[in-house]
């Protein structure tokens, strides 16, 4: 039997991801703000053109560093057009994953993955990966979509959260949205 491919959402939709309809629905600054502190690194996984890296780039500030990865080559260019020639390009470092991990050394204070996980083959080994990823008390948002993930496909990510050392410290449900924020635990 064969495996069925995972959707991803490609390039040419890109500019669905990124316009002032969605800017309205899901304020970048908004959800962002709560998490992230100036100074921070921060990993924008799955971060498609850049709707949330470059408002974590503000955050973070000067003194603060925000990876961009992607499965899209094309993806990391829309957000190298919208960064060259401003100061935003010294605190964005561009990462293309490979197909089956993300494939970073750096440590993170926050990790986001908005709309993505549900996207992922392999969530228990996703998951694992990220979490060796962060910092010792280094938070991971994750937001997924009403509309594609349903409850009990959400419960089951929480559950592998758990199961890959993570704290569950909030969890909601918004009319178009489903948040889980974990908190890595081993001090080690």
């Amino acid at each position: 039997m064969k495996e069925k491919k995972q959707y991803v959402c490609p390039v040419e939709l890109a500019g669905s991801l990124d316009n002032r309809a969605r800017r309205w629905m899901q304020n970048p600054s908004k959800i962002l703000t709560p998490y992230i502190n100036p100074g921070m690194t921060v990993l924008d996984v799955g971060c498609g053109p850049g709707f949330f890296t470059l408002e974590m780039a503000r955050l973070v500030g000067p003194e603060g560093k925000v990876v961009a990865a992607d499965l899209q080559q094309g993806m990391l260019e829309k957000i190298r057009q919208k960064i060259t020639g401003t100061t935003l390009n010294e605190l964005i470092t561009l990462h293309k994953c490979k197909e089956d991990e993300i494939g970073l050394s750096a440590s993170f204070d926050l990790i986001l993955a908005f709309y993505m996980v549900h996207e992922v083959p392999d969530q228990k080994r996703f998951l694992e990966e990220v979490y060796s990823l962060l910092k010792p008390g280094g938070n991971l948002l994750i937001i997924e979509p009403r509309f594609h993930v349903s409850g009990r496909a959400f419960e089951k990510t929480t559950e592998i959260l758990s199961h890959c050392g993570f704290m569950i410290t909030s969890q909601k449900s918004f009319m178009i949205n489903r948040e889980v924020v974990a908190i890595r635990t081993n001090l080690s």
